[in-house]
């Protein structure tokens, strides 16, 4: 660790990126989920431009990249600079893979409308990492169902993890209280009979590959899926749509 200015110094982290935004002719503004400080935005300069040694490096900074960074950091300023920055994971299939790359974008957003603050989680950024190295390699059961596993999965680092309570004598999942609950709720956001019991199946799968076990249709994860956007929409403030939903239930079909 090296101080190059007051209160700027160099730290190695891997960052996983989320997000990127083209500035000025030459540069990029980049969203990253670093493990050292959580959320950080980086500007990164020259990497639209090919020289004679090869083509820019814009293309490192597609949503998804796992990189290995050594970046100036100041806890004043929201806009951070990078000073070296290679492939922390070189992908086999999500950037070349339309199943997978679309699964990757989903999760890209959804991570997005969740994380807003910089605080660092070296927990969720360990799941992060790990989910995008399992969707590389999955196919597929594994592969159609892993939007279903992340999502409900990703909730517990957020304050609103669901405990799987299902039983024959609480039958409903209630979206608007995130549990299992004896009686259908007086309002809509509710899952009962199958989804409610493969809701409680997903969340008992611990790893990827157990997914697996799971054959589900194609209008039963449609309907999944749905609900549990809703689930963080009642739970997320400003949430929204995700304009990669649809895209994803089309790949998916």
């Amino acid at each position: 660790m090296r101080t190059f200015a007051p209160g700027m110094e160099l730290h190695k982290t891997k960052g996983i990126v989320l997000r990127t935004v083209k500035y000025g002719e030459t540069s990029l503004i980049v969203t990253v989920y670093t493990e050292l400080f959580g959320l950080q935005s980086y500007i990164v300069n020259g990497v639209r431009v090919s020289s004679r040694k090869g083509p820019g490096k814009a293309n490192l900074f597609q949503p998804a990249a796992i990189l290995d960074l050594i970046v100036y950091h100041n806890d004043l300023k929201n806009l951070q600079r990078i000073r070296e920055f290679k492939w922390g994971v070189l992908y086999k299939n999500i950037f070349f893979d339309v199943l997978r790359n679309a699964v990757a974008l989903f999760m890209v957003e959804l991570l997005q409308k969740c994380i807003r603050q910089p605080e660092p989680n070296p927990e969720l950024f360990s799941f992060i990492e790990d989910a995008f190295l399992h969707l590389d390699t999955s196919e597929g059961r594994v592969l159609a169902n892993f939007p279903l596993f992340f999502t409900l999965h990703l909730a517990g680092f957020f304050g609103f993890r669901i405990d799987d309570t299902y039983s024959e004598r609480t039958p409903f999942f209630d979206l608007q209280e995130g549990q299992f609950v004896a009686d259908h709720p007086q309002h809509p956001y509710v899952l009962e009979d199958q989804l409610s019991y493969l809701t409680a199946l997903l969340l008992r799968t611990r790893q990827p590959e157990e997914l697996r076990e799971l054959a589900l249709n194609q209008e039963t994860r449609r309907l999944l899926i749905q609900a549990y956007r809703t689930f963080y929409a009642l739970h997320v403030p400003d949430f929204g749509e995700m304009r990669t939903l649809a895209i994803l239930q089309t790949i998916l079909s």
